[in-house]
């Protein structure tokens, strides 16, 4: 392949370290907006950056933020990407409802702000945006690109904004723009402060003699939890179709946060019943009861497929927090 440039926004978390590594496997150059910060928070994507004054880089950073339209302006113009990747946003639904008029600025305006940035600077290149799949809330399984958004938080709000952002600028100025309806996915990246990796962390740490107790929530809420390389791995099939359109990415499977709980805690050899503790200060205030996502049209058009289901994904995320240990 000959270099292709491809933008990431959000390239410091999860799935944008995922995805710049597979971008750069493919032999793109890379660039990634991060936010400027009295403190490094690169570590996800340290082992891929060189020096920028190595003839050899081909991953590259710039700041900037969601909140300034101009800025992203000046960026696309500077650097004509072929591929934008939208995974920047204020992504925690319990922080939502703490932050909502900021969640809304960046996750739905940031969004508006983008798209624009494209039109104005008339850089041709193909979007896609990192929808979810809270937008569905109460709305009742399996859902799939035909069912209707019950937004249940400020976060899920804000992506419904954003999607139909995307679809009115791919049906009025032509955009090649896709909506990627992700459902949960996670890995041994996964912030810390989100429900499996809260888990994983604390099971690694209580099977190591370091914790005693795991505090949680809601332990019936059911989720689709698939693997995020997997994930990362549609996005960027999503921009090489033919034509835009809007994906559902799922496993098709429901587990409860209670049965991730006791799948963790049996990996390792001990009862879950014995360490975990209920906290009314991690309940939201309108919760997501089921979401299970139908990725049908994804295999069709995409041929994507998960391969690496929830009990796999538990290990994995138990196993490299035991490492991480020590």
């Amino acid at each position: 392949m000959s270099e292709k440039v491809a933008l990431i926004t959000g390239i410091t978390g999860q799935d944008g370290s995922y995805l710049a590594e597979q971008l750069l496997a493919k032999g793109y150059v890379v660039h990634g907006l991060i936010r400027r910060s009295s403190t490094f928070n690169t570590s996800r994507i340290d082992h891929l950056y060189r020096d920028p004054h190595d003839p050899e880089a081909r991953l590259f950073l710039h700041y900037g933020d969601l909140t300034d339209g101009s800025r992203l302006v000046t960026l696309l113009e500077r650097i004509a990407p072929a591929e934008i990747y939208h995974l920047g946003a204020q992504s925690h639904v319990r922080v939502s409802f703490d932050e909502p008029e900021f969640t809304g600025d960046v996750t739905g305006l940031g969004t508006t702000r983008l798209l624009e940035a494209i039109r104005v600077s008339e850089v041709p290149a193909r979007f896609y945006q990192a929808s979810s799949s809270e937008m569905f809330g109460a709305s009742p399984p399996p859902q799939d690109e035909s069912t209707q958004f019950y937004p249940r938080s400020p976060y899920a709000a804000a992506k419904v904004y954003a999607y139909w952002m995307v679809r009115n600028y791919r049906e009025a100025y032509g955009l090649f723009a896709c909506n990627g309806i992700l459902f949960n996915h996670e890995s041994p990246r996964r912030g810390e402060t989100f429900v499996t990796r809260k888990i994983s962390m604390a099971v690694a740490a209580i099977a190591t003699g370091r914790q005693k107790d795991l505090y949680l929530g809601n332990l019936d809420a059911k989720r689709d939890w698939g693997y995020a390389p997997e994930y990362t791995d549609a996005m960027w099939r999503m921009l090489q179709a033919d034509e835009p359109t809007d994906y559902v990415v799922a496993t098709g499977t429901s587990y409860s946060v209670g049965d991730f709980v006791r799948m963790a805690f049996e990996h390792v050899g001990l009862d879950w019943e014995k360490h975990v503790k209920f906290d009314p200060r991690y309940l939201r205030p309108t919760e997501v009861d089921d979401l299970i996502g139908d990725a049908s049209k994804a295999k069709e058009l995409l041929g994507w497929q998960a391969e690496v289901l929830p009990p796999e994904l538990v290990r994995i995320m138990v196993d490299a927090d035991i490492e991480a240990l020590g």
